[in-house]
């Protein structure tokens, strides 16, 4: 007997362990204690053995949920500037959109237009350099969700300009809090949570057609083109659209899209959230100085001298 009262209590303190959902990059999922985190792999106990899992085989990991029927609990990271959420319940793309729509912004300047998605509630925005490159006077357009669906538009003009990375063509912008306002955020993914074939959406101003959606799926995670990765992807990217965020289907932000291959279908590109947020952590680098010259302004040349004979 007392073994058994023994063997009871081992069971039970099991059971009682802190427990990680760990999601692997082929799809399939393991739920166990973490015994143990190298820089290369994890050890996790799965109650009858112990596994060893490769950092670069794993897609995501959560805690478990308490209790059978409980939704897993968002596993959020914040620095203050943005937010990163763990694995969300996933949605559909009307629900989402309902949801993080309000999180969107059109970015306006005097030569063009893009789109943007607001990170914190300070009024951060996030979009594409070449969004607002040479610029200056730049004004953000809220899209405020209302009553029986009704949205209305709000354009604040002075956005400040935070810091510019011509490289990444990443932009980070800041929008003068209204009085009576408190911004809609949306979150971050974490890091390689992307598969092929995983179907995400867009939310944008294409060719000013404000609020538009477009759906696709991933094409690749990791097209090289010009020393940098990108998301390849069907969903649907045109002017406009530039700067604007690419959703998976849990509502996280997993890239920002930029471009488009011209005169063909299915062929659009956007940056990866890893490196969205290596520029906002090191956003000091990067840091916009409009007295220095060397910071995004646009010098027009000087007219020609005539020549006399």
């Amino acid at each position: 007997m007392p073994r058994l009262i023994a063997l009871s209590a081992a069971i039970a303190l099991a059971a009682a362990a802190p427990a990680d959902v760990i999601t692997l990059k082929s799809g399939q999922s393991l739920t166990g204690e973490v015994l143990k985190e190298t820089d290369r792999d994890v050890l996790v106990d799965v109650g009858f053995d112990i596994l060893r899992v490769p950092l670069d085989r794993i897609a995501d990991r959560v805690a478990e949920a308490k209790a059978e029927g409980e939704a897993a609990p968002a596993a959020e990271y914040s620095n203050k500037l943005y937010r990163e959420a763990g694995r969300q319940k996933t949605e559909s793309v009307l629900d989402l959109t309902e949801k993080l729509g309000e999180g969107v912004v059109l970015v306006s300047t005097p030569s063009g237009l893009g789109s943007g998605f607001i990170i914190n509630d300070r009024g951060y925005v996030i979009t594409n350099y070449h969004v607002v490159e040479g610029e200056t006077r730049i004004n953000v357009t809220l899209f405020l969700s209302g009553e029986d669906t009704d949205v209305t538009k709000r354009r604040i003009d002075d956005v400040e300009i935070l810091a510019l990375n011509p490289f990444m063509d990443l932009a980070l912008l800041r929008v003068p809090t209204p009085d009576d306002y408190r911004f809609k955020t949306v979150p971050l993914a974490p890091d390689n949570s992307l598969a092929e074939g995983q179907p995400v959406f867009a939310i944008g101003n294409p060719l000013g057609l404000e609020r538009s959606v477009s759906q696709g799926i991933v094409s690749t995670r990791t097209r090289n083109m010009s020393g940098l990765t990108y998301i390849q992807t069907t969903t649907q990217i045109n002017p406009g659209n530039s700067g604007g965020p690419l959703f998976d289907r849990q509502g996280r932000v997993v890239g920002v899209t930029n471009m488009k291959l011209l005169g063909s279908e299915g062929l659009n590109f956007a940056i990866p959230v890893r490196y969205v947020k290596d520029f906002l952590n090191n956003r000091e680098a990067f840091a916009y100085d409009r007295n220095q010259p060397n910071t995004g302004y646009r010098y027009q040349d000087g007219p020609r001298r005539r020549k006399f004979d």
